[in-house]
Formats: C-alpha cells, structure tokens, sequence
C-alpha cells in the first residue's frame, strides 16, 4: 500500500458506493495493517440521488479524514463523473461504469479504465452486486491493496446469504480487470485504459 492514497467512489443512492468505499478502507485498515478512514455525502433523498464516499489509505495514521485532491475516481453515475472529475489529481486513475458514464475532458496525464459493472452484475442475477464488480475491477487495475485482502472485507462485510453471490461479482469484477491494459488513444476508439493528453 502506497504511503497516503485519496479516493472518491461515486454515483447514486441505491448502487452501493458507501459499501464500496467501506470494503476499499476495511481491506487496508483490517487485512492489510494499514490504516484508512471513511466519509461520505449523501443527497436529499437516499435512493435515486447523488452519492459518495471519500476514502483515505495510509501506512500511517490519517490525522486529516478528507480527500483535498484525489489520486482515484470511481465514477458509476454521469453526474459523478461530471462533479468529481475536475477533482483528480494530474495522473490520477479513473474508472468508470462504462455504460452509465460518458468520459468527457480531463486533466492531462489521467488514466481512464471503464467496466460494464451493471452488465456483469446482471450475468450473475442480481444488478444490485454492481457496487462488488466495481471493487473486484478496482483490485485489478489500480494494484492499491493484496485482492486476497480485499475479497477477505467483501466476505466480511455482507450478509451470509449473499456471501457466495458477492464474491462471485467481485471474481467477475477482477477478472476483467485482469484483461485490462493500458492502450494509447492511437490503438482503441474506446475510453477503456485511455490516456488524456
């Protein structure tokens, strides 16, 4: 784990970014001796409106609990994107639901890496599991946090009846993550693994 990570999961009440975000610093803080702290903004109404959690991974204690600049975005909404994009570091990673959000511009040097998480979600019955495809795609691709620690706080962090269910989307999640590459904006037409110039 790096030394201070800042990072916003984003979208709307009702696709589990608050439980992402919880599995993201769960993992770090529990599994992986780290620390990590958690907030989160919700909008007037809990389902339907916008939503998101700030999470900070440290190897140190974290004596300030919000993001001034993040190095990550997971956006699973286009109002997401369109808020907290202007937030990203220079060279930060973003990942985005692919057919929910529509990249537009961004900061020079971001790299951008897009997940049909809903899609995926529905392979396996339930769209609801979106939010674990994200965190299973977000262990892939960033290489923040040991997968094994993460797939440990998804188990952790569910009910028992639905434990086989997520960890089958958070396996889903990483494996195409797995497959996910960086490519030049030269080599793909698509926003998958696009680097802002």
């Amino acid at each position: 784990m790096p030394d201070l990570t800042e990072i916003r999961v984003a979208g709307f009440g009702g696709q589990g970014v608050i439980l992402a975000a919880m599995i993201i610093g769960k993992a770090a803080s529990i599994f992986e001796d780290g620390y990590a702290t958690l907030t989160q903004n919700f909008g007037p109404e809990a389902r339907g409106s916008a939503c998101s959690a700030q999470v900070i991974l440290s190897n140190d204690p974290v004596l300030y609990p919000y993001i001034t600049r993040p190095d990550l975005l997971i956006a699973m909404s286009q109002d997401a994107f369109n808020k907290f994009v202007p937030e990203l570091k220079d060279g930060g990673l973003l990942l985005v639901e692919e057919d929910l959000v529509r990249v537009g511009n961004l900061r020079a040097g971001v790299r951008v890496y897009s997940v049909p998480a809903t899609r995926l979600a529905e392979q396996l019955g339930k769209r609801l599991v979106l939010n674990i495809v994200m965190v299973g795609f977000f262990a892939a691709v960033s290489g923040l946090l040991d997968p094994e620690a993460l797939r440990k706080a998804v188990a952790d962090s569910v009910p028992a009846s639905f434990r086989d269910l997520n960890l089958k989307a958070f396996d889903k999640g990483y494996e195409y993550g797995l497959t996910q590459a960086p490519v030049s904006p030269e080599e793909s037409t698509s926003p998958v693994g696009i680097e802002a110039e």
